[in-house]
């Protein structure tokens, strides 16, 4: 028996389009001119900020905050518990062109369970964000973020570490321990792993 108590059900503002066909777990909420497209799979405990789009083949896990005016294009896989701040972009084709069809070139991003993506954040598609990885307002990825790294920049390049709980964690030598929360961390092999 579950401590929690049930889950309402999905709700959308009324200025928001959910197509026939799109999937929304239980508590999720949708707000202001968002648009979910049929096909899309949405977890529960989601947050739509205002003006988001959603692509029929994006996959968001559960527990998602997405802040105003993200789309979430065909190829995009967020993971539980990811944050995308407000105006974050993603793309989903390294070539685009106005008079060239490349739809059977989408590449998948991948955002793995935990990552926080700053706001106007650029990802350039066929990346992957690793898990609770910290990408800072602005920056552009390019490449592959590992798990627990803080990157900034453009493009984004390395210049920490991140807690699970989100704070800078001081440099590890081996080890680390997050000054807020307590969780401590060893540097294995350029990866950082929990203790």
């Amino acid at each position: 028996m579950s401590d929690h108590p049930p889950l309402a059900p999905a709700w959308a503002h009324p200025s928001a389009i959910v197509d026939e066909g799109a999937e929304i777990g239980p508590g999720t909420r949708i707000w202001h001119f968002a648009h979910v497209c049929a096909g899309a799979r949405i977890g529960q405990r989601c947050s739509l900020g205002q003006n988001v789009y959603v692509a029929p083949t994006a996959r968001i896990g559960e527990g998602v905050k997405i802040q105003n005016n993200v789309s979430v294009y065909d190829g995009v896989v967020l993971e539980d518990d990811v944050f995308c701040g407000p105006s974050v972009v993603f793309t989903n084709v390294r070539h685009p062109r106005a008079h060239v069809s490349r739809r059977d070139a989408y590449l998948q991003t991948h955002v793995e369970r935990g990552a926080t993506l700053g706001a106007n954040t650029t990802v350039v598609c066929g990346v992957r964000v690793g898990a609770y990885a910290f990408v800072g307002a602005g920056a552009v990825v390019t490449r592959d973020v590992a798990p627990y790294a803080l990157v900034v920049g453009q493009p984004a390049r390395q210049i920490g570490w991140a807690c699970f709980c989100g704070l800078t964690l001081p440099l590890p030598s081996p080890h680390s321990t997050c000054t807020e929360c307590g969780r401590r961390y060893r540097l294995e092999k350029d990866a950082l792993a929990p203790l």
